[in-house]
């Protein structure tokens, strides 16, 4: 199914917004609702999760929105021996004027790609913790923001692959969404076999928006006005969450302003002049799938969230 998005009259955001998204599904063939769901994640000022095992395109989709939204791109290839100066930086001596001097890491960028994060030891996992949440950093008592927009795209191997160390819940809280991108379709696949090359056509793409333009539409995203009604249906999920009895716990207070935050990005990508029941519903289970654990182990937990979200009555 090809990628769509419903633009407003004489919106001219929403259609390059609509070649963004035609330009990533050419390069991850076979996954448009999961770029959508990235660029929603990004477009609401979250950060991403994407869960999965190695070769099936988390790299290939944090590089070709890095280029295309025309952001600076780091990526941090996270190891066991990795030390949270290798990301923050540290403060180096300078010979010449005899001073010490701040020299950056990889996380002053505006798209980082964690590679891998599970595979480095928690108190490295734990370093990207007050940057993702305050868009800022503290080097020997100094604190030091970082640029704007700052998006973090971090993949994860499953926790039976050797050498992994499953993120706390602290940290996994800090992602606005938790994605798996799965096999492609075997159409696709096979577009990949008769010589589709996505990394030559990655090269090939030029920056379609900046960081300026990206920042301004994450204030309009903000922005969205949200009826009562769906403020309610908001309330119902949150509530049900909780008291259902289908999950050990339920949505905190901040998995609920993230569920809105989601929902409102999504509702701009598909041209409401407000928020929609239906918004919540598309970004229900990217934004709860690491926040809601099934408390039945005969069910899968993306299976048990969707099995939930139909047990709540639409407005």
């Amino acid at each position: 199914m090809a990628l769509t998005l419903a633009p407003r009259p004489h919106s001219n955001s929403h259609a390059r917004l609509h070649h963004v998204l035609t330009e990533l599904s050419s390069i991850l063939v076979g996954k448009d609702e999961k770029i959508r769901l990235a660029l929603t994640c990004l477009l609401a000022g979250g950060h991403l999760l994407i869960e999965d095992i190695p070769g099936v395109g988390k790299t290939l989709l944090a590089r070709a929105l890095a280029r295309i939204l025309g952001l600076p791109f780091h990526r941090i290839q996270f190891t066991s021996d990795l030390l949270p100066a290798d990301i923050i930086g540290a403060s180096v001596f300078d010979p010449e004027t005899r001073t010490f001097r701040f020299d950056p890491g990889p996380l002053f960028t505006s798209l980082l790609l964690a590679d891998e994060i599970n595979r480095a030891t928690p108190r490295t996992q734990s370093a990207l913790l007050e940057a993702m949440e305050e868009n800022q950093v503290t080097v020997e008592g100094e604190t030091r923001p970082l640029p704007r927009p700052f998006f973090v795209i971090a993949t994860e191997n499953p926790l039976q692959q050797a050498g992994t160390y499953p993120l706390p819940e602290s940290q996994l809280d800090r992602f606005l969404m938790c994605l798996t991108l799965g096999y492609p379709d075997p159409e696709s696949e096979a577009r990949l076999w008769r010589g589709l090359d996505p990394e030559q056509h990655l090269n090939q793409l030029n920056p379609i928006l900046d960081a300026d333009e990206v920042r301004s539409l994450q204030a309009q995203i903000e922005a969205l006005p949200v009826a009562n009604p769906v403020i309610a249906y908001l309330g119902q999920l949150i509530t049900r969450s909780r008291e259902s009895g289908q999950f050990d716990w339920g949505l905190s207070p901040r998995g609920g302003l993230a569920l809105l935050s989601a929902a409102k990005a999504h509702a701009w990508l598909a041209g409401h002049s407000s928020l929609w029941p239906d918004d919540l519903q598309a970004v229900f289970c990217a934004v709860t799938a690491h926040r809601l654990e099934p408390g039945r182990a005969t069910l899968a937990r993306r299976e048990s969230i969707e099995s939930f979200l139909r047990t709540v009555p639409v407005p």
